[in-house]
């Protein structure tokens, strides 16, 4: 058995995958810190006990795989968790201020309740490694760039999930360029040549980019210096990262409430949304040169058939043609006869992604420090 580890700022979610790599159970933990278990080390022995209690007990887990955001510019791969990993992963914090130190508290809480078991971890930066140093690099002082001020790229486990089942769909003849959307609370698009990401919407941090449930996406730095002349720096973030979006534009940071609430706000929203979907969108067709292939993952993009219908509208001139039917039924294959354009929803795998990454690592030996 394999266990997956996502650990959030207040939360923990650990799921189990059998030797086939299918998911045969889970655990969440919430509110640590904040009126639940005391810190991730009670938030995990709560979690392995309820694993335990299904029976699924520490000493039958081969490894567990953490999913990290941020590895940074160095950790471009899914690795076996040395010390050098470990500092590497601390070395990021400043870049991931709000993600990596729950990924290391959970890194830590488990090495002192299984401390036999092997340890992995997975990076969401580690996709976009591939990026060519034209689409990483502001134009900044060397100074700045120096300090790790760069294009970053995140969603990266859910892109490579994506990349392995294109493949499993279309074997013989893979699209050499795909467009791939990750709709959800966090949003991104990811430029996809040959199997490779050539660019993405997020940039330095998961802030960037497109219209997402509380985030602002992009916004002119000079707006953004603006709001922390005003709110300060604490007060600026709070706003771009908590109180902007769906939420600030339409009174809801969730997709299916703005669409049962009826509101022109609401309208508003929905339609900024898609328009700047559809924007990135054609930023990022131009990096790969062209599209064969457009695919949908995440909770809207899976399960919101106006939204895909508005993006889907939005690059008709690029020959890309909705079976309404299909669209309807959120069918894996949405593109209509006539389309030049393959579409396809693709369900989001990260944690299986994780398992799978883990495993072939550990075949090759690299399951210990």
């Amino acid at each position: 058995m394999w266990l997956i580890v996502n650990s959030g700022s207040s939360s923990v979610k650990l799921a189990v995958f059998d030797e086939g790599l299918t998911e045969v159970a889970q655990a969440r933990v919430t509110e640590i810190g904040t009126g639940g278990p005391a810190d991730h080390s009670a938030g995990f022995a709560l979690g392995l006990g309820e694993l335990s209690a299904k029976g699924f007990v520490p000493k039958g887990f081969v490894a567990a795989g953490h999913r990290v955001v941020h590895g940074g510019a160095k950790l471009t791969r899914t690795s076996a968790l040395t010390p050098e990993v470990e500092r590497a992963i601390e070395a990021a914090v400043p870049l991931a201020p709000l993600h990596n130190p729950p990924a290391l508290e959970g890194i830590r809480a488990l090495r002192a309740l299984c401390p036999d078991v092997p340890q992995f971890v997975a990076f969401d930066t580690a996709f976009h490694a591939s990026n060519p140093e034209v689409a990483v690099s502001y134009a900044l002082p060397l100074a700045e760039r120096a300090r790790g001020l760069r294009r970053y790229g995140f969603h990266g486990l859910s892109y490579a999930a994506v990349v392995r089942k294109v493949r499993k769909i279309s074997p013989f003849s893979p699209p050499e360029r795909l467009l791939s959307f990750h709709l959800g609370n966090g949003c991104s698009i990811c430029a996809i040549h040959q199997g490779r990401s050539v660019a993405t919407s997020m940039g330095y941090s998961p802030l960037d980019g497109l219209t997402m449930g509380t985030r602002a996406g992009g916004v002119d730095g000079n707006a953004v210096l603006d709001l922390a002349a005003h709110h300060g720096i604490e007060g600026a973030a709070r706003i771009l990262n908590r109180e902007a979006g769906l939420l600030a534009l339409g009174g809801q940071s969730d997709m299916r409430a703005l669409h049962a609430a009826g509101t022109a706000e609401a309208a508003f929203a929905i339609d900024h949304f898609a328009y700047w979907a559809i924007r990135h969108a054609g930023s990022l067709i131009a990096a790969m040169g062209g599209v064969d292939a457009i695919s949908f993952t995440g909770g809207i993009g899976e399960n919101d058939h106006i939204i895909r219908s508005k993006i889907l509208n939005g690059l008709a001139f690029l020959g890309a043609v909705v079976d309404a039917e299909a669209n309807l039924k959120h069918a894996p294959v949405l593109q209509a006869p006539s389309s030049r354009v393959a579409i396809w929803i693709i369900p989001a795998e990260e944690e299986r992604q994780i398992a799978i990454e883990m495993r072939d690592l550990a075949a090759m030996g690299e399951d210990r420090a």
